[in-house]
């Protein structure tokens, strides 16, 4: 298994539909993997900030957004929404970050950033085109 080359600092994650829906949020941290290789990750969020329950999901989506890279994960922060906060969410959110981490450290083209809509890092790199212009203008 590769390991991820350099390390990759706060990398966040707003997942949120308007009004309701999905609602996770997460600040994870990316290191490359200790002697054994393999993937580490580590909760360092209160639980009633980010409940255990959650942890799982978010587990499965560092990892589906890894894609085999190993690194060791540490999430520093994160929040739910007793009623928005779902599974879904949060492996949603799990898996933006992870191919974050691949972007920021340079195993993904940066265009891949354009589909990070909903995560921030150090370093990412710029939209090619402003999505919020209205044509024409």
């Amino acid at each position: 298994m590769a390991g991820l080359p350099v390390p990759v600092h706060g990398v966040r994650v707003a997942f949120q539909y308007i009004c309701c829906g999905p609602f996770a949020r997460l600040t994870v941290d990316f290191e490359p993997p200790g002697d054994g290789g393999e993937p580490d990750i580590v909760n360092t969020v209160p639980d009633e900030l980010l409940p255990a329950e959650y942890l799982p999901a978010i587990r499965a989506g560092l990892l589906e957004g890894l894609d085999g890279v190993a690194a060791r994960v540490r999430i520093t922060d994160g929040r739910h929404h007793e009623v928005d906060s779902s599974e879904y969410g949060f492996k949603t959110a799990g898996r933006m970050a992870g191919r974050a981490a691949l972007v920021g450290a340079g195993l993904l083209p940066p265009e891949e950033a354009e589909q990070l809509t909903k995560v921030t890092w150090p370093g990412k790199p710029a939209l090619t085109r402003d999505r919020g212009q209205l044509p024409g203008r």
